[in-house]
This record gives C-alpha cells, structure tokens and sequence, in this order.
C-alpha cells in the first residue's frame, strides 16, 4: 500500500507539529547610482581622448592652397596661367610670405628666377612696368631645339647669309640682347616640311627702353639665339650655333 508523505502542518502521531522552514527575506532593488564617480571618471576620459585626437587630426591637415611654378622661369617673365599650378602644403607661420590661389599673379613680372616646383613667393612678383614683348624672327636653325617660355636667352646678329642675312649685310657679330626672358616661341614644326631655313618667332621681354636700340643693331642681319643656364652663363647656340 502506497506511504502518504505529510502534508505541511501535519500533525504526528503523539501531537508534534512539523515546523514550517521560513523562505529567503526578499531583498530591495537599488536603482543605479548615475552619479557614480568611477562613471563619471571614464566618460571624462572618452571625452578628453575623442577631443585631443580631433585635434592632432585637424592640426595634421592644416595645409594651405598656394602657387607653384610649372617649370623654370627667369626673372622678368610676364606670368600667366600655364606657369603655375595650384599645390596644398603645410606653411605655418610663413604661410604669408607665398602666393595664395585666392590671388591672380596673370600679368605679374618676375623678379627673380623661380625653378620648377618651386612655390611662388610674394617677393619674386613686380608690377609689369617698363618692359615690352618684342618678337625676333630666327631662323630654326640658329634656335635651340629645348628653347622653351621662361628661359633667358642672348640674341646675337651675324652678318652671315646661312642665319638669314642678305649677302649684302655688313658687319660683326653684335649681342643685341642679353638675359631676356623667353615669352613665347612658335612657328617650329615637327613634321617632314620643317627645315634649318623654317622662321622660328621668338618672343622676348625687353625694357621699353630698348626695344628700339635692339631693333637698329639687327640692321638686316640673321640672329642666333643662345640659351644661359641657371646660373646666367650662355650654354647653348642651337644645333648649327
């Protein structure tokens, strides 16, 4: 026959009550100290990194927009769009002594040789006062096949048939320029028509002064252009030179 156990608050055989086991005292819930100081201490310390970061990031890229030259320039090069490109670099505190992209130099005379790459200074700029372009027939022979805008050239006058003068032109070789400054050179072609004897137009800067002197000395005479490097020393007269 099946045992019944007793039920709670049974009473034994002999009268003696069961005790009843007391249950856990439930405990009280505390709502979250917001105000915890160890809290407080991290989320200042997230803070504190996320703003020292933000600002070694923003320091890291505090470049300027300014001006560089696309290729070498001799000092009285009149400027213009195709000499320079804008470059993004760090100055600092010389950020005032280079040419912002925010100002046009067009126009602007150069005061100085700027070499390629080189940012453009505010000191290396003059107004284009007193300096007329004058343009030099030559003939492509007498023409260094490198002679590019910026460079600074000598023109000389021959008295020689070969550079373009008559066989009547009398005469030494005379420099009728000296240092000047290539504007422009077109007229050179590459293709199968182009000869020695094909007319190169060499654009030059002169002051306005001389411009007139320069014309009188050429007196009919053929014209060979020489090159001077970067130190202002005539280093090349073209391939027949």
């Amino acid at each position: 026959m099946a045992v019944r156990s007793p039920t709670p608050g049974a009473v034994r055989p002999g009268g003696v009550d069961d005790p009843v086991p007391a249950g856990p005292r439930p405990r009280r819930v505390r709502p979250p100290r917001w105000l915890d100081l160890r809290l407080v201490l991290g989320v200042l310390l997230v803070l504190g990194s996320v703003l020292v970061g933000a600002r070694v990031v923003t320091a890291s890229d505090a470049t300027v927009p300014v001006w560089a030259a696309t290729a070498d320039l001799g000092p009285g090069t009149v400027l213009d769009r195709d000499d320079l490109v804008a470059v993004s670099v760090r100055l600092d505190d010389v950020a005032r002594a280079y040419l912002a992209t925010s100002t046009r130099p067009e126009g602007r005379v150069l005061s100085r040789a700027v070499r390629v790459g080189e940012l453009l200074p505010r000191s290396a700029l003059d107004e284009p006062t007193g300096r007329v372009q004058l343009a030099l027939p030559v003939q492509a022979g007498y023409v260094p096949p490198s002679l590019t805008r910026g460079q600074l050239v000598d023109v000389y006058a021959v008295a020689d048939p070969a550079a373009g003068a008559p066989a009547a032109a009398g005469g030494d070789v005379d420099r009728i320029v000296t240092a000047a400054p290539v504007q422009a050179v077109s007229g050179r072609g590459d293709g199968v028509l182009s000869t020695a004897t094909t007319t190169v137009q060499v654009v030059v800067s002169v002051p306005a002064g001389d411009a007139a002197d320069v014309l009188g000395l050429i007196g009919g005479r053929g014209l060979v252009v020489v090159v001077r490097d970067a130190a202002g020393t005539a280093v090349d007269t073209g391939p027949t030179g």
